[in-house]
């Protein structure tokens, strides 16, 4: 998968609805996320994950893309996200794996919100 695609990949699963994240999604996933019970694995990552509202965007930068070996990737990013008036900010990784030919499933997932609020000058 080139990077724009795989941004592309990544970004959808912030802005687009639970049919894609199930589409997209390994069933054997693991997810750490900001909220209780903060582990998740399998269908009850992909259910917390699938149960919130989607975002109208969301802007990924500060992006990094590791390809270990073939049909492996991990990528890293800060995404900033918005729906209506609320903004949400977290630093992420996704390993992301092949399952055949341009059929890929994310089996990680991670986020961080930042700990301390940058100053405003």
């Amino acid at each position: 998968m080139d990077d724009d695609r795989l941004w592309g990949f990544e970004q959808s699963l912030w802005t687009e609805g639970p049919d894609n994240y199930r589409e997209k999604v390994d069933a054997e996933v693991v997810m750490v996320l900001p909220q209780p019970p903060f582990v998740h694995q399998g269908s009850q990552a992909i259910d917390a994950v699938a149960s919130t509202p989607v975002w109208d965007s969301a802007e990924l930068t500060e992006q990094t893309v590791s390809r270990p070996q073939e049909g492996l990737i991990v990528i890293g990013y800060h995404v900033k996200a918005h729906r209506g008036d609320e903004t949400y900010e977290a630093y992420c990784t996704s390993t992301i794996r092949r399952i055949e030919h341009e059929v890929w499933r994310v089996v990680q997932h991670q986020q961080t919100p930042p700990l301390v609020t940058p100053a405003k000058i």
